[in-house]
């Protein structure tokens, strides 16, 4: 892994102007570019320092702050846990949380280090619902890790106050998929998750590589929480970092990708 530069970047989405943390790696040589779509909390300093990590493996990588509008950060008039990501869900939901990861990606198009047809997407939690939402909305991504996200939004996260469910997008996925989930993760009962499974598996038009981590709990991959699961945390890492180079690298022969 190489050394990696970072800034804070804006751009236009819709009538609205957005900024995104942007990491590019040391050196010429760029191997794709990934437009992240944080967990609840936002581009915390823990998200911005993988931002930077995941750069250093040689792709650009920009992660959109979807809390803009209101300050950059999450909703802080809450009383207890379940408020806070109610309204973490609400103020970054798919209506505005979408459009901005696209305008990302235009971003992203417009510098000169990065080739256009090779962008992907990665999501953690929050952000793993919406870039799910946005893989079956987009033809642009080459595409999509998913991080246990929320198959199924209950009614308190979501605009309408209704239960949405991400089981029904299998079928309009435009790119190919990598999930990863823990087993033993509290925010998610595993037969939502493998209700996904089933459907992504069943109905997506493209290759899906679903991962399910034993004792793994919800955020695994979050060092600075208490939830962190090193083992379970490698591996995933290992394994978007090489499902990344597979689709997006255009220096990799076949046999390369056949290989990782």
């Amino acid at each position: 892994m190489n050394d990696a530069s970072a800034r804070w970047v804006t751009f236009q989405s819709g009538g609205d102007l957005v900024r995104g943390y942007l990491a590019e790696p040391a050196g010429n040589r760029v191997v794709g570019a990934i437009v992240t779509a944080p967990e609840n909390l936002g581009v915390t300093e823990h998200r911005q320092a993988e931002t930077r990590r995941l750069a250093g493996e040689g792709f650009v990588v920009l992660s959109v702050d979807m809390y803009s509008r209101i300050g950059g950060r999450p909703p802080q008039d809450y009383s207890t846990p379940e408020e806070r990501r109610s309204k973490a869900f609400l103020a970054a939901k798919d209506e505005t949380a979408v459009p901005d990861l696209q305008a990302g990606l235009e971003y992203l198009k417009s510098l000169p280090r990065v080739d256009r047809t090779r962008i992907g997407a990665i999501g953690y939690c929050l952000g793993g619902g919406t870039a799910l939402a946005w893989a079956a909305r987009s033809k642009d991504l080459a595409c999509a890790v998913i991080l246990y996200a929320i198959p199924v939004l209950p009614p308190a996260y979501s605009p309408d106050g209704k239960e949405r469910s991400r089981l029904v997008l299998a079928k309009q996925i435009g790119c190919p998929l990598q999930l990863h989930f823990g087993d033993n993760d509290e925010a998610i009962p595993l037969e939502q998750t493998l209700a996904l499974k089933a459907a992504l598996e069943r109905d997506c038009p493209h290759p899906v590589d679903f991962h399910i981590h034993a004792g793994a709990r919800h955020a695994y991959m979050d060092s600075t929480i208490e939830r962190y699961h090193p083992a379970a945390a490698r591996a995933t890492y290992d394994s978007f970092v090489s499902f990344f180079h597979q689709h997006l690298d255009p220096g990799a022969t076949r046999a390369d990708r056949s290989a990782r």
